[in-house]
């Protein structure tokens, strides 16, 4: 009796490491790879202003980018479950117009590419749904402004913040808003489409971003 006994003993042990252990280590590995998010988006961006060089006292000559929508994608790699960092483009293709300026500059395109690195923290908060993830993220990067015939590219950083959701593990819904400056020194000439020349005088110049989008994690 004893030695049956130690025989099914012996027959359940293995039956668990062989059946239950490779189970585990197969939902182990499966959590450890989802360390990419994808996030195709689409978003609105606030006017952006550049003051405008020489200027006479109690005037504020400039140039302005039209507030309009915005839109492109982000993939990112997770160091760990809160850490991600992304890489973003996105562009708006808006008008830019003078204020306080004669004669009046025309009115022409311009398209705003913004390329940043963004790094992006969850911090953890007590009794919130696991399916909710809010973080604070910090970018840096380029932005290409192109206007036919002038072009240039500056500096630009931003910081903001927003919220992951996750109903499923593997598809999400990320909205985020940031603030986002461009650094503008050395001083920009911007020729515009009639043959006018402006000097833009401001050394920074900055515009809010509010963007939506599916979240795919794999």
């Amino acid at each position: 009796m004893t030695r049956t006994t130690n025989h099914l003993r012996f027959f359940l042990i293995f039956v668990h490491i062989t059946v239950f252990s490779p189970a585990l280590s197969a939902q182990q590995l499966e959590e450890k790879l989802l360390r990419f998010d994808l996030t195709p988006f689409s978003g609105y961006r606030t006017s952006m202003s550049f003051a405008i060089e020489p200027h006479v006292t109690g005037t504020n000559p400039r140039l302005v980018l039209d507030a309009g929508p915005s839109y492109g994608i982000s993939f990112g790699l997770r160091l760990r479950e809160e850490d991600l960092i992304e890489v973003r483009w996105a562009r708006q293709d808006s008008y830019v117009r003078s204020v306080d300026i004669t004669p009046q500059a025309p009115i022409q395109r311009i398209v705003l590419d913004q390329f940043h690195g963004d790094f992006s923290h969850e911090p953890l908060i007590e009794d919130w749904p696991s399916w909710a993830k809010p973080f604070v993220v910090a970018s840096v990067g380029a932005t290409h402004f192109s206007s036919n015939p002038s072009n240039f590219t500056r500096f630009s950083f931003g910081i903001g913040g927003g919220i992951r959701l996750l109903p499923s593990r593997h598809l999400g819904f990320k909205i985020q808003a940031e603030w986002l400056p461009a650094l503008l020194d050395p001083r920009v000439t911007f020729v515009c489409a009639g043959g006018c020349v402006l000097h833009i005088g401001s050394t920074v110049a900055s515009q809010g971003e509010v963007l939506v989008g599916p979240l795919l994690r794999f």
